[in-house]
């Protein structure tokens, strides 16, 4: 039988064979991770966020397939059924409004439609006014801010004495006023009358008013930015005023629009279905959560489940977009404590 010897250089070549493989652990260890893989890593421990995302989820999923249900005639938001109600006004037959294994939230007083088909239809164009709204309010608020951050002077001058101008507008009042004339003026553009200059109108409104908050923000977080080495490096080499706006700031700002885009879709949810209560959204009998809601207003306690139905839906998802907008903000800040 044979012994190994066990000289210095054994012992050293196992000694540098083991150092490496500790340096790769430790490598593996310390592996970095994106902005975003934080942020997820974070929502993921708020359970309070995660509800509010899943729950947005799945109202979107629903809002994206119900034109598709609605054409293969899965729902069915406009078939009357007169045995159901009694005429003009009437209260359905039945427990709670109708409610049956056919009707699940029973149907609408007088013309018999499926409370549930015209909700669900409901949740789709509500979601696409205020997506296109708050769309609108993001993309001009967020030049406004740039320009007016980045250039400072009379530029900066200029368009926060518009931010002044339009957030103190007498909001409200002036909309229930022009509302005929705009609509009118939106229908001369080749618009069809009703409910789509109705549609494009909310839009254009709610996104109008909506763009000073987010010019804002902007303007704040790019009056910090605009000192760093980076943009200084940007101008050093002749960089243009917009490839610093587009190249070199706008990268730096995707978590406050992030944040801030998402409690804004639930403040354009609530004020469309408060202007269809007013008169000057959409009219049945296109369903959207606030029409709907507006139609149930007179039956509050004749048939609560028509009134409470499309409330709830609204108290939901406005919830629930607060909710996330208030987890990604606690979640995209490096300096939060959870």
């Amino acid at each position: 039988m044979s012994v190994t010897p066990m000289g210095p250089d054994v012992v050293e070549a196992e000694t540098v064979v083991s150092d490496d493989s500790s340096d790769v652990s430790v490598e593996q260890a310390i592996a970095g991770r994106t902005p975003w893989q934080l942020a997820w890593a974070r929502i993921r421990r708020d359970r309070t966020s995660m509800v509010a995302l899943v729950i947005l989820v799945i109202a979107i999923v629903v809002a994206l397939l119900a034109p598709i249900m609605v054409a293969v005639g899965l729902l069915k938001p406009y078939e009357t059924h007169q045995n159901l109600v009694q005429g003009i006004g009437s209260i359905p037959t039945g427990a709670f409004g109708g409610i049956s294994s056919h009707h699940w939230l029973g149907v609408v007083p007088g013309t018999g439609w499926d409370l549930l088909s015209r909700i669900i239809l409901g949740i789709t164009l509500s979601l696409l006014i205020a997506f296109c709204a708050t769309l609108v309010s993001l993309v001009l608020g967020t030049l406004a801010g740039l320009i007016s951050g980045y250039l400072g002077r009379w530029p900066d001058f200029w368009i926060s004495r518009g931010m002044d101008l339009v957030l103190a507008f007498p909001q409200l009042l002036m909309l229930l006023a022009l509302s005929p004339v705009i609509v009118d003026r939106i229908t001369k553009f080749g618009v069809p009358t009703g409910n789509p200059s109705r549609i494009v109108y909310l839009i254009f409104v709610l996104g109008f008013f909506g763009w000073p908050y987010f010019a804002r923000i902007i303007r704040g977080q790019v009056l910090s930015l605009r000192e760093r080495e980076f943009i200084e490096a940007a101008k050093s080499i002749g960089a243009s005023n917009r490839r610093i706006y587009f190249k070199e700031l706008l990268p730096n700002l995707w978590a406050p629009i992030l944040i801030y885009f998402t409690l804004n879709l639930p403040v354009n949810i609530s004020a469309e279905a408060a202007l269809s209560f007013l008169g000057v959204g959409v009219q049945s009998p296109t369903p959207t959560l606030g029409s709907v809601l507006t139609d149930a207003a007179s039956y509050s306690t004749a048939d609560p489940v028509f009134f409470f139905a499309p409330g709830i839906v609204i108290f939901i998802l406005v919830l629930s977009f607060n909710l996330l907008g208030d987890g990604l903000r606690d979640a995209l800040d490096p300096k939060s404590s959870r």
